[in-house]
């Protein structure tokens, strides 16, 4: 048996309408499908990407513990896209929880209204084909704000 990519992420969420709203008019996702308690959305590579199942309940807080810390998300290539999608979060008021420069990619760090942490990322460099190493790459800080 071989994995050939990972094909969806589910969530279960307290609020299907927020974290919808979120997902679909923040950052971008196609939704496919909401009824009831549930909603798919999609980016474009498959039938979907992600999937919300609304339990109920509060929000977590954000902490580092066993289990899942971020789920990735391409946005573009090059650090103009980041900059671009940066703006745009900023602009949107949702809080960016920390920045960085992977060598290979330039990420930004966001929470969703459930507390999930998001990587929203670019890819700025194909060395990782040559040097699969590279990933592991020191992350050095990453300024994502304009220069005068």
């Amino acid at each position: 048996m071989q994995i050939t990519e990972l094909g969806h992420v589910v969530l279960y969420v307290t609020n299907i309408q927020i974290m919808s709203a979120f997902y679909r008019d923040i950052l971008g996702f196609h939704q496919i499908f909401q009824e009831g308690r549930l909603a798919l959305f999609s980016g474009g590579r498959t039938h979907h990407e992600l999937f919300l199942i609304e339990i109920g309940g509060t929000p977590k807080p954000h902490r580092v513990e066993p289990g899942l810390y971020h789920i990735g998300f391409k946005i573009g290539d090059g650090p103009e896209a980041l900059r671009e999608v940066y703006r745009h979060l900023k602009a949107q008021g949702v809080e960016i929880v920390g920045t960085g420069d992977h060598t290979v990619t330039h990420s930004l760090y966001i929470l969703d209204p459930d507390g999930n942490e998001l990587e929203l990322y670019a890819d700025v460099s194909d060395i990782w084909k040559t040097d699969p190493q590279s990933i592991l790459a020191p992350v050095r800080a990453l300024d994502l704000d304009e220069k005068s």
